[in-house]
């Protein structure tokens, strides 16, 4: 028996000989023999709008029950709720959340200029409604920094301090007091206004399917946007913190005024409202500190916030702060619920605009969490659903007297890190707050301001870490760079509204610049591959003799049509109107050489004809002019065309390929540009051939009539390596083997 020995060699030439293998033989195709033999269109029944209308109008039991579950996601998801499974972590997580939203909610609403408790009815309502109609079951809805800051913003501009000073009993000027509860009231009505208008945006926004309207806010565009925010942020807390008494400001510029107000007046600083929010902001941070290190060893993160709110509360109480020591304090904390009431409207003209962004701004920061942890955890939201619960959370609860509200960055990493699984943690957060509300919220009456202004600016502290992102990018993209340093900015200059769209329109402006820098390149073919690569970058590719293959990853239209056109010249080295004048050149020294052939031929024959006479005096002068006449007839001038067939070639370059594999699409200018550009390299014996068109840019070409007179099919080309082969064959043979 014969024992066969496998060598390492020859396993190593099995397993060559095992890897897939890409093998075909076929024609070259051109567009023209794929759409006459190769491709058939299928037939469609043909469908008047009104068929079309009626099929997406028409209603079933089917289509009803689905816009029934879309609409209300609770429905899908309630009956099969594993209890066992799911439940206990929906406590402690719902608890754990509610603790924290209650002082969040009470400070976010000196952010936006209404009093304390209208920070807890925005952290009840919108969470309960979130519940029903959210899609996400992590996020934790309520009060958000960014978004209450730019609602203060508003209230602050519409109703500035100056419109609420009532003269003193005396009647002088110079004792006029500020009528704080007036000022308080219209500030409220606005805000309320405001939430009410930003729920029927992002409602109306959502029914018409525009959830994607988020993209266009870049990630790099909303981090910068959210730190200059934090900023704003920091700057309008930095008054309670000391316990100096200055104006709001809004607007261009106004943390700049915010901060010289304060600065300016710093000498008034309460010593008493210093010491208590310093103590706060180092024990918070340190409390924060343990949660992160110990996060996997803690069953639950250790509530700083409340620890801190109920330690000051009680300090506050139990020493008088307010009476002994003037610290600014919550005040009067309303027990229960308000009574439904309609929103005042005639408010509403002036705040269209700054609805607008806040709608915008609120959906983007919830849609980007939902997705990060929808991501994490193996499940999908609809964008769309999202902003028509988000519009629904703000709608409805406007009648309740809530302010606008987007989801928490830091509550929904609490919620999801404390075994949130469903809504139902949700669910139960705002049920705490409904019982602080209804039943104790007055025992906060005591809370230091300055308190819940330590917890606003150590909350900001994830924020100010998104500076980190500026090395990155420097590292990774300049244009995401300057996008995050044009919001930043921006923002910070010119107030949160101004700032986010000057940040937008630069973006678009970011679009823009790069279709108009696009980067181009010569391709080469690897060799015994159909691989075409970027001749200056990789050594293994060669050009093809007589042959140019132009790249450029960008679409043609009329921003940058030219540009295109400039590049491929430039690229290929072959300008057709250089071509032309040094034809032109050629043509001109030609025909002075023949000139001057012909006058050395006419001055030979005349001094021919002379010597005959003199030789010969029988010569009749009819003999005489016949010679003459002979000769001129000989020296005749050549046509341009005649000529060009002994002039020598130009250039070596015979065939141009445009890969149009990047091109999205073609608009009427791009079109008429490259037709143009076409029949210049026509003129000058240079043959142009495009490869690596997509059907649909195809159908857009054959709709804007681009193959008509020069341009045909049999141009264009499905791949490059076609349009190589059939320009190395020549033009009588087609449809070689590849």
């Amino acid at each position: 028996m014969e024992q066969h020995v496998t060598t390492a060699q020859e396993e190593d030439t099995a397993a060559l000989t095992d890897v897939c293998r890409y093998r075909i033989e076929r024609p070259v195709y051109d567009e023209g023999y794929i759409q006459t033999q190769l491709l058939h269109r299928r037939e469609r029944c043909p469908t008047t709008l009104r068929q079309r209308l009626a099929q997406h109008v028409q209603c079933s039991s089917e289509r009803a029950k689905a816009a029934a579950l879309s609409f209300l996601p609770i429905i899908t998801w309630l009956p099969s709720y594993p209890v066992k499974q799911y439940l206990v972590g929906d406590v402690v997580s719902g608890l754990s959340t509610g603790v924290m939203q209650l002082p969040q909610g009470l400070a976010y609403a000196m952010l936006a200029a209404v009093p304390p408790v209208y920070g807890l009815y925005s952290s009840f309502y919108p969470v309960l409604l979130y519940t029903f109609f959210g899609t996400s079951r992590h996020i934790s809805i309520g009060t958000f920094a960014v978004i209450s800051l730019m609602i203060g913003g508003v209230a602050v501009r519409e109703a500035p301090d100056s419109m609420f000073y009532i003269p003193a009993a005396n009647g002088t000027n110079a004792s006029s007091v500020l009528d704080v509860e007036a000022r308080d009231a219209r500030r409220v009505q606005l805000a309320v206004v405001l939430c009410t208008m930003v729920g029927i945006i992002q409602l109306v926004l959502g029914l018409l399917r525009f959830g994607f309207v988020a993209i266009y806010l870049t990630e790099p565009l909303v981090r910068g946007f959210t730190t200059a925010a934090a900023v704003h942020v920091f700057v309008s807390q930095l008054k309670y913190l000391l316990g100096v008494k200055t104006q709001r400001f809004s607007g261009p510029l106004s943390a700049l005024y915010s901060a010289k107000a304060v600065f300016s007046d710093i000498t008034s600083t309460n010593i008493a409202t210093l010491i208590v929010g310093l103590v706060c902001i180092v024990l918070l941070y340190g409390i924060k500190d343990i949660n992160e290190r110990f996060k996997k060893k803690l069953p639950v993160p250790i509530p700083g916030e409340m620890i801190m709110v109920a330690v000051s509360t009680g300090v506050s109480y139990a020493i008088g702060l307010s009476e002994n020591y003037s610290v600014d304090v919550v005040g009067t904390i309303p027990v229960g619920l308000l009574p439904p009431a309609l929103p005042h409207f005639s408010l509403l003209p002036n705040l269209v605009t700054d609805s607008f962004a806040i709608a915008i701004v609120g959906f983007s920061m919830g849609i980007s969490l939902a997705k990060i942890f929808a991501l994490k955890h193996g499940y999908s939201v609809d964008g769309n659903q999202e902003m028509i619960a988000l519009g629904l959370c703000n709608f409805i609860s406007s009648f309740f007297q809530t302010f606008a509200i987007t989801c928490s960055m830091s509550r929904s990493l609490v919620q999801e890190s404390t075994g949130g699984n469903t809504q139902i943690a949700g669910l139960l957060a705002s049920l705490v707050v409904l019982l602080v509300v209804v039943a104790v919220g007055f025992i906060f009456e005591p809370l230091p301001q300055t308190v819940l202004a330590a917890i606003i600016m150590v909350n900001l502290l994830g924020m100010f870490k998104q500076t980190r992102d500026i090395p990155a990018l420097w590292r990774t993209s300049k244009i995401e760079l300057a996008i995050w340093l044009v919001a930043f900015v921006a923002s910070v200059l010119l107030g949160l509204d101004y700032g986010l769209l000057v940040a937008i329109g630069f973006a678009i402006l970011t679009v823009i610049y790069r279709t108009q820098s696009p980067k181009s390149a010569i391709l080469g073919q690897v060799t015994d591959t159909g691989l075409y690569c970027d001749v200056a970058e990789y050594e293994e590719a060669a050009e093809c003799s007589g042959i140019k293959i132009f790249h450029s990853n960008s679409s043609i239209y009329f921003a940058n049509s030219e540009l295109y056109v400039n590049n491929l010249k430039e690229k290929t080295g072959v300008n057709p109107a250089h071509l032309q004048a040094a034809r032109k050149a050629q043509r001109n020294l030609k025909k002075r050489k023949q000139h001057k052939q012909n006058s050395t031929q006419k001055k030979e024959a005349a001094v021919k004809l002379d010597m005959d006479a003199t030789h010969s005096e029988v010569m009749s002068d009819s003999q005489a002019e016949g010679h003459k006449n002979g000769q001129v007839t000989e020296t005749h001038t050549e046509s341009d065309s005649e000529m060009d067939r002994f002039l020598e070639p130009l250039t070596s370059i015979h065939s141009i390929i445009l890969d149009w594999t990047p091109v999205n699409f073609i608009d009427s200018v791009g079109a008429k540009a490259m037709k143009s550009v076409i029949k210049e390299y026509a003129a000058v014996d240079v043959q142009v051939f495009i490869a690596g068109c997509s059907r649909t840019l195809l159908s857009e070409l054959a709709t804007l009539q681009f193959f008509t007179g020069a341009v045909t099919p049999e141009m264009v080309f499905p791949t490059v390596h076609d349009a190589v082969l059939h320009s190395q064959a020549g033009p009588t043979t087609n449809h070689s083997v590849l």
